[in-house]
């Protein structure tokens, strides 16, 4: 076993160089790369990926790429500060050929993980099929855009501190993880559920707001603040929804099947219907649906639908426990 990694006394024998705060530092860094090489070597084939692992997605690439597709979608308010009437267009043209044919690669990359192929295998119909994947996203460009155009109306809106659309679009944190989510939703509808998670993660790491690229959402959508929201991978959300930090659209259980593994997959959360508020810190569990119109007061715990029209507060949510001496 080799020593650990800290700083080690020079070895008996050795003199220390006095050159520097680290002069009395010894690593057994042959030891160290042999033990991390035999852990790394173990885990891929506990995976069943020997030899070369194929590439992932490269997270800090597609950073870059969503930066640039948001430029392309705004270039007056995301785009480069210097542009001018006559060179918009360009801009928007040579930054969406330079994020599109980089978004490709990283597709690619997935498409190639999820095969197992190693990076010197060839194979023309995963090419093709991230190509497919990529032209999809960019086709559905112009509808993201009107959808972001009703999300920021919304929180301009519904935000009586916001002065004009464009402090919404640069300055709130649910702008921009909603803009990530759409675009996010897109490739995950195209077979890039990886690429897709990788990005709404970025958004996640930036803003606090934790969205699942397999959510819907509807048009006119605002998350004011934003901080601590989950939106689950299942759920589905109307239009003109308006929800506050700390709101969790979440699963009630997991079920597992006979050897315990947890199942995959299905329908497991909420319904949101049209014009729902939710309010601070509200919890809503499982495959329920909240009714057209309804608000959900702060601090709620949901896990039954309500029908449309309905004021949820945390008494009337206490009242369905306690009903009939239930939950004493």
């Amino acid at each position: 076993m080799s020593k650990p990694f800290s700083a080690l006394p020079a070895e008996e024998g050795e003199s220390a160089a006095d050159d520097g705060p680290s002069s009395g530092l010894r690593l057994d860094i042959d030891g160290l790369v042999s033990e991390l090489r035999a852990l790394r070597v173990h885990s891929l084939q506990t995976r069943s990926r020997i030899g070369r692992p194929p590439k992932l997605p490269s997270r800090k690439a597609l950073a870059g790429i969503v930066d640039g597709l948001s430029a392309a979608i705004f270039p007056n308010r995301l785009g480069a500060p210097e542009l001018t009437d006559e060179g918009l267009d360009y801009f928007v043209g040579h930054t969406l050929d330079r994020s599109l044919r980089a978004l490709y690669d990283e597709v690619r990359r997935e498409l190639r993980f999820a095969a197992n192929l190693t990076p010197e295998t060839q194979s023309a119909g995963l090419d093709a099929e991230a190509a497919a994947t990529v032209k999809g996203l960019a086709a559905q460009l112009p509808k993201v855009r009107d959808l972001l155009d009703r999300d920021l109306r919304a929180a301009f809106q519904g935000d009586p501190a916001a002065r004009s659309i464009d402090e919404v679009l640069v300055c709130y944190p649910g702008i921009v993880a909603i803009t990530y989510h759409r675009l996010a939703h897109e490739l995950y509808l195209r077979g890039a559920p990886l690429t897709a998670r990788i990005i709404a993660e970025i958004a996640h790491s930036s803003t606090g707001i934790d969205i699942h690229p397999g959510a819907s959402i509807g048009g006119s959508f605002f998350i004011d603040h934003g901080t601590g929201v989950v939106i689950g991978e299942t759920a589905v959300i109307g239009e003109r929804v308006r929800i506050y930090q700390a709101v969790t659209l979440g699963a009630k259980r997991f079920p597992v099947d006979e050897n315990g593994n947890l199942i995959k997959g299905g329908a497991r959360h909420p319904i949101v219907e049209d014009d729902v508020v939710i309010y601070a810190g509200a919890t809503l569990l499982g495959r329920i649906t909240i009714g057209r119109g309804s608000s959900i007061g702060g601090s709620v715990w949901l896990t039954r639908s309500v029908p449309p029209n309905s004021y949820i507060t945390q008494a009337l949510a206490q009242s369905e426990v306690f009903t009939a001496g239930g939950g004493i």
